[in-house]
């Protein structure tokens, strides 16, 4: 009971903002192409940008709202139009309500003539298990989200696409991974790929198990990132990937991210099929030889909850 306790603790806090993070500075990094890559608001914001508008990947902390505003403003004065969230936690869709507000909607014609808010606000997509875990009623654990804040436009398929400022957009669902509505972003033209918190070179996985996360999901993401990426020969560069959180990455990061995540996974299952308690799991410390690049000890995400993510994710039931 103690260790569900901490899962759902860990769930809960990864769920809220952090307070502390309206005083930080944004930063706006040029990738590539029409890209670029916005830090200092929670989670990592891809930012694309051309003569129809922007397009937003997430929106990070309601908190930075107006700092990111001002941050976009110095790239472009074009109007905000879309905005993609990758998955459903606050870090993340923070900001919808008030980034929409200040965009508008591209529309088709109106003949009638009698829609008067049909343009207001930029457009939110998500995968349609975002928007139900966003309107669910409020709980405890989870506070009522603004009705301003949910997206607009969901999709239930496996890849929704548009095509923006000159570039196709390929929204790809992977089921399972850091959450049941996780997406991941591909501008083609460009060749950059928004991750959101599949991938989180800064930490171990972050497997959100009460929103339907998973070990397997995770990896299985990491190889969609894999295949979708080409490297440069003999260099770093390539296709460029924005993780949720962290540095900005290419292939060789993916892979040996992938590699980690995959040989704990190996080595959590094994333990399980010895018969091994979820405490002696951890006491043989499975991440040993993982834990200086991507261990901690304190936070909201620590080395400890991850061991116990993976262990339930890979007991449940099938």
């Amino acid at each position: 009971m103690r260790g569900a306790l901490l899962l759902t603790l860990a769930a809960v806090a990864y769920a809220q903002p952090d307070q502390k993070a309206g005083g930080s500075e944004i930063h706006v990094l040029p990738v590539q192409g029409n890209i670029y890559m916005v830090v200092g608001d929670g989670g990592n914001i891809t930012l694309q940008v051309g003569k129809e508008g922007v397009l937003l990947v997430d929106t990070g902390l309601a908190q930075m709202s107006d700092q990111l505003l001002a941050a976009i403003r110095k790239v472009t004065d074009k109007p905000i139009r879309y905005i993609i969230n990758t998955h459903v936690h606050a870090d993340h869709t923070g900001g919808n309500e008030k980034i929409a507000k200040a965009g508008i909607t591209i529309t088709g014609g109106n003949v009638a003539g009698n829609i008067s808010d049909a343009g207001e606000g930029a457009a939110v997509l998500a995968h349609q298990t975002v928007l139900n875990r966003m309107s669910a009623a409020p709980t405890a654990n989870q506070p009522a989200v603004p009705f301003g804040a949910l997206p607009t436009d969901t999709y239930i398929t496996d890849e929704k696409s548009m095509f923006f400022n000159g570039e196709g957009i390929q929204i790809i669902h992977q089921p399972a991974a850091h959450t049941d509505g996780d997406s991941i972003v591909f501008f083609r033209r460009s060749d950059v790929v928004s991750a959101g918190d599949i991938f989180v070179p800064s930490s171990y996985p972050i497997i959100d198990l009460q929103r339907g996360g998973s070990i397997q999901g995770i990896i299985n993401g990491l190889n969609r990132l894999i295949e979708m990426t080409i490297p440069a020969e003999k260099q770093e560069g390539g296709t460029y990937v924005i993780p949720g959180h962290g540095r900005l990455c290419d292939q060789a990061d993916v892979v040996e991210y992938r590699d980690m995540a995959t040989i704990i996974r190996d080595r959590i299952q094994d333990m399980i099929k010895k018969g091994m308690t979820l405490e002696q799991v951890k006491a043989a410390k499975p991440t040993r030889d993982f834990d200086p690049e991507y261990g901690a000890t304190t936070g909201f995400w620590t080395t400890d909850m991850f061991v116990e993510a993976v262990y339930r994710s890979l007991s449940q039931k099938k």
